[in-house]
């Protein structure tokens, strides 16, 4: 049985037309909206899938948000990493409960959420941002989603390449950035033989750069991919897809470090 909702946490809402609004939970607070205003003392101290009404009739139901809505409902600065792009990274990048992960381009922090549930307190996540308020954005958006900064996480301000002066090994290196191959040195030099390099960027001409450039530092096994997200719509009188679907967001491209 989950826990109550509890003041500080976040709560989503669904309408009776499947629209969704995140809504940070406090005492004495309260939701507006155009069907009218719910107190979150309604859904403090009540358990998860509660209807609520608004003072206007509207009816709502209450979860706990999944990393999906989460994703598509935070703060952003910088562009996110959608979720349908987050689960094939962690797949096929083979993020793993324990691994030692090097992230560049933190970004407004999507993907560094996921890679901190992926790895689990027993992993660790060095994540580099060179601009500071996507840093603080990310910082603040991971912390939102966890409850509290993942012990196991480390979001430096910098540049990826300083990391070839700690001497530090990863088992997964993730870029998240518009000029990858120009970080393969490094990236390969953190990584362990075997390791796991992983970059999704948005366009053909970046991806041909990258795998061109993948062969002559050292990677193998190299695999490019996009992913589309169609849903449907399903009813006792018709089975069809709905009208609008998402479409292309970016690459992701994986390789393997070898050892010679």
């Amino acid at each position: 049985m989950s826990a109550p909702f509890e003041p500080g946490e976040r709560a989503l809402l669904v309408d009776g037309r499947g629209r969704t609004y995140l809504v940070r939970l406090q005492e004495g607070g309260t939701f507006h909206t155009h069907g009218g205003a719910l107190p979150h003392d309604a859904v403090i101290g009540r358990e998860e899938g509660i209807t609520v009404e608004t003072g206007g009739g509207m009816v709502l139901t209450a979860w706990r948000p999944r990393l999906a809505d989460f994703v598509l409902k935070m703060p952003r600065g910088a562009q996110v990493v959608y979720p349908k792009d987050l689960g094939a990274i962690l797949v096929y990048a083979d993020v793993f409960p324990g691994a030692r992960v090097l992230e560049a381009g933190a970004g407004s922090g999507s993907l560094t959420i996921a890679l901190c549930r992926a790895t689990g307190p027993q992993g660790r996540v060095v994540s580099y941002e060179l601009r500071p308020e996507h840093r603080e954005r990310a910082l603040a958006n991971v912390e939102q989603f966890h409850g509290k900064l993942p012990e196991w996480l480390e979001l430096r301000e910098g540049d990826v390449r300083e990391v070839a002066e700690t001497g530090e090994v990863f088992d997964r290196a993730i870029l998240d950035l518009p000029e990858p191959w120009g970080l393969l040195g490094t990236a390969g030099a953190a990584l362990a033989p075997g390791g796991v390099l992983c970059a999704y960027l948005p366009t053909t001409v970046q991806v041909q750069e990258l795998v061109l450039a993948l062969d002559d530092a050292g990677f193998r096994h190299v695999e490019t991919f996009e992913t589309l997200h169609r849903s449907w719509h399903v009813t006792e009188r018709s089975v069809r897809p709905d009208h609008r679907m998402v479409g292309h967001t970016g690459f992701v491209t994986v390789a393997r470090r070898s050892s010679n």
